[in-house]
């Protein structure tokens, strides 16, 4: 019997995000750069015959512990695919806003799936666990090994990419949950699902950045109406020395700043910590997945 099990639920960042039209199933169909930061939520796994879970961390208390958690429902899916008896004892410590468009739920639904493969010592690759995982979310299955991915579909549809250039990455969020379903009912002009992934890795930040100017986030314009703060915050990342870009990730309400380096993303956090003591910042770089 394997020992505890530690995991690293990343968050996640859509570079950009395009709409398309709603698909039969009621889901829109998406297109998406996806990165993962170095950064994220820590879930801790121990044995125990039922599921328990505790939570901890900055924002540990703005979640539920009951049977609508997204940790426990993956942990109980996984166990019921796999035929698995046993529970687990499950420690989420919450580093990341909740429902803040940076895949905190999803991330550590993924992050459920991967750790308890390692506790109970199941042999599923990655294929099989997004398959597990499409059930529990969109964001899910890209979730599932946190690598910088292109995804399609509703979110179902994931390829490999390779590894992002160095980078300092600026997560923003204004204290605000913005609702994923409001926001995509709030959808008027969308660009749709017609690029094709990069053809090679990015040489550097500086053609990442370039690369990404040519492409948006749909669902910016309905998150500002939603939560006007949006706004202010990417006016005021856009207005910091060095940033590259500023752009929301996914529904919102977090936006990342994209900076050559981290000692530039830290800079520019510094100065903007101390003009808005009320969001939460934090300064990162991207997973070297």
């Amino acid at each position: 019997m394997s020992g505890p099990v530690f995991v690293v639920a990343p968050a996640k960042v859509n570079l950009f995000l395009h709409v398309g039209e709603k698909r039969d199933d009621g889901y829109h169909a998406l297109q998406s750069l996806v990165a993962f930061t170095k950064y994220g939520d820590e879930i801790s796994f121990d044995h125990n015959d039922r599921f328990l879970l505790s939570l901890n961390g900055p924002f540990g208390a703005q979640l539920s512990d009951g049977e609508e958690n997204l940790v426990l429902r993956a942990a109980r899916l996984l166990a019921e695919k796999t035929g698995v008896r046993d529970g687990a004892r499950i420690c989420l410590h919450k580093n990341l806003p909740v429902a803040s468009g940076i895949g905190g739920g999803s991330a550590d639904a993924a992050a459920v799936l991967r750790g308890l493969t390692r506790l109970w010592q199941i042999d599923l690759g990655p294929d099989r666990l997004r398959e597990i995982g499409a059930s529990l979310g969109a964001d899910v299955p890209v979730c599932i090994e946190s690598t910088t991915s292109w995804m399609e579909g509703r979110g179902e549809h994931v390829r490999r990419l390779p590894p992002l250039p160095e980078a300092g990455v600026l997560l923003v969020n204004p204290g605000v949950q913005v609702s994923t379903a409001q926001v995509f009912s709030g959808l008027g002009l969308r660009h749709g699902v017609g690029m094709s992934a990069p053809a090679a890795a990015f040489p550097d930040v500086g053609a990442l950045a370039r690369y990404l100017r040519d492409t948006t986030s749909d669902l910016e314009g309905p998150a500002q109406k939603i939560a006007p703060v949006v706004a202010d915050v990417l006016r005021a990342m856009d207005a910091l020395p060095d940033a590259l870009l500023a752009r929301m990730s996914g529904s919102g309400a977090t936006c990342f700043g994209l900076f050559a380096n981290k000692k530039a993303a830290c800079t520019a956090g510094t100065l903007l910590r101390a003009r808005h003591t009320e969001w939460w910042i934090c300064e990162t770089v991207f997973s070297a997945r």
